[in-house]
């Protein structure tokens, strides 16, 4: 958190330390315009048509942290209201969000493992929505299916297959028995045909786990434990979110237009809601929860700053994945991060002098978009009290073992075999996804080897309910980041990854699907259920 605002001599400084041509308003669009990948991102840029800000300037927000409303003695009971808001992104312009609680991100929800959380959403805005705990292991019918409707306060909405009106109205509550290890999760828009643009207007936030164990390591705390939302978005002349639906009342005809098809990539770099934000960071360790909440944009980061040629500056320390603690902690030049995935890394500034900048840029972008935010370093070690600790050791995550598998399967993930709207769809296994078609049936507390495939493009792979380990991927972006118990892997065009995949505690019917939201929306996901 910043200890104090940035003056206007500061803001000066930090802009013109490295200027960036920005894309809008007559700017040029920098990124590839083909609707093909496009620095590793599937998807086609849609340029802003409002003058987007300068980069540096404004210091970085911190998502609200939701009170309870009350307690008992096992639970802690929430209320969130999903309405509109409006959030000044733009120098001069106003942008109305869909926000939980009306703000972008959503406010922050902390759980303790061991406790059940209790969230009560109500649905103000004109659309039905759908809430989904990305990474909790909870119960099915608690998860965030993607036709178990929320429906407006101001009455029911049939969906675009002319049906919908199953589900709640008005208000309803989401159970989570939080029986898992401390984690980065986050909640989001879930809504079957329609996640792509009812995210990408707001309707997204963080859901931390925390339990004792990770307590005890003493890792950088308070102050200093950062969550990072990271997105791309665009926006229209009057300062709206731009965005291609076919239909923009999100009420009729689902999907967006055909050049938009393999996925919508935005101009502007937002982290917490904020352009390019600042933050002023003391020579210390920081705890940074990364996300990407884009809805196809991927990033590869990368801090850069006057100590690398010394190989002294800061740099990632991962110590955590999508779903928990590693083992031990994983130092790393570059992290890639797919649509969905957690990145929990300690980065140490102790090597920085006061006033030194560190960037953490894009290397998967170009111009504007290759810059994500700016650490200034402000005091002195002599100055800061840092008590923090990164153990050798942090976690001892079981290891499945493939010896343990009963049974195999494979996911293809590519464009045809089927068709809607005069589109060919993006499918699974050659199918559109159907909710009466069950693809799989696993039994519970087993293991199984799952092979995914991605072809056409690039294919984030996510899993609801549970959880899987990565034997191996196949693709620029393998390597040593996929360690530890996850959710959703990063697959470039052509890629595999071999997974090993245990359902424990609930069972049910539940999705598997693409997390780059225009895939999604046009039947990229399938139903499995766990037995």
């Amino acid at each position: 958190m910043l200890r104090r605002s940035p003056t206007r001599r500061d803001l000066f400084r930090l802009a013109v330390a490295a200027p960036i041509v920005l894309a809008g308003c007559g700017g040029r669009a920098v990124e590839n315009s083909a609707n093909t990948s496009a620095q590793g991102s599937a998807g086609r840029l849609l340029p802003s048509q409002a003058p987007l800000p300068q980069p540096f300037l404004r210091a970085l927000p911190l998502p609200p942290v939701l009170k309870p409303v009350r307690s008992d003695a096992g639970t802690d009971y929430y209320e969130i209201t999903q309405k509109r808001g409006t959030a000044r992104i733009l120098d001069d312009l106003d942008t109305e969000v869909w926000g939980y609680d009306g703000v972008f991100p959503g406010p922050t929800i902390v759980s303790r493992s061991g406790r059940r959380t209790v969230v009560q959403h109500t649905n103000e805005l004109p659309v039905p929505v759908v809430v989904h705990l990305h990474g909790g292991r909870v119960a099915a019918d608690q998860d965030g299916y993607p036709t178990d409707y929320l429906h407006p306060v101001s009455g029911r909405v049939a969906d675009s297959h002319g049906q919908g009106l199953n589900g709640a109205q008005g208000s309803r509550d989401y159970v989570y028995e939080i029986d898992q290890p401390a984690a980065t999760l986050w909640y989001h828009d879930h809504r079957m045909d329609f996640t792509g643009p009812q995210v990408y207007r707001g309707l997204a936030g963080f859901h931390l786990v925390t339990d004792e164990e990770e307590e005890a390591l003493g890792l950088p705390s308070g102050e200093r434990d950062v969550p990072l939302m990271i997105v791309d978005r665009s926006f229209a002349a009057d300062g709206s979110f731009r965005y291609p639906s076919v239909d923009p009342s999100l009420l009729g005809t689902p999907g967006v237009t055909a050049e938009y098809m393999s996925g919508v990539l935005g101009d502007c770099v937002l982290v917490n809601g904020a352009p390019w934000p600042v933050l002023e960071v003391a020579p210390a360790r920081y705890r940074f929860r990364i996300l990407n909440a884009s809805n196809a944009r991927r990033f590869r980061l990368r801090l850069d700053s006057e100590l690398d040629d010394l190989d002294r500056g800061a740099r990632f320390v991962q110590i955590g994945s999508d779903q928990g603690l590693l083992a031990a902690p994983v130092p790393l030049d570059r992290l890639d991060v797919a649509q969905g995935e957690r990145f929990d890394v300690v980065v140490d500034f102790s090597a920085h002098a006061d006033g030194d900048l560190v960037t953490m840029v894009n290397e998967r972008g170009e111009g504007a978009t290759a810059q994500v935010m700016r650490f200034v370093v402000t005091g002195t070690t002599e100055d800061v009290r840092d008590g923090s600790r990164l153990p050798d050791r942090l976690a001892d995550p079981e290891v499945l073992s493939e010896a343990d598998v009963v049974a195999t399967r494979e996911f293809t993930f590519r464009r045809g075999g089927a068709e809607a709207h005069g589109m060919s769809l993006w499918t699974v296994n050659g199918e559109a996804f159907d909710p009466e078609r069950v693809l799989a049936q696993v039994r519970m507390g087993t293991v199984e080897r799952w092979t995914v495939v991605s072809q056409n493009n690039e294919h984030p792979f996510h899993v609801h309910l549970g959880a899987f380990q990565v034997l191996g991927t196949t693709g620029a972006t393998a390597g040593r980041a996929d360690g530890g118990w996850k959710d959703t892997v990063n697959l470039d065009n052509g890629g595999r990854a071999e997974l090993l995949v245990r359902f424990d505690g609930h069972r049910g019917a539940a999705v598997l699907h693409c997390h780059n939201l225009e895939h999604e929306d046009m039947m990229m996901m399938a139903n499995f259920e766990v037995v």
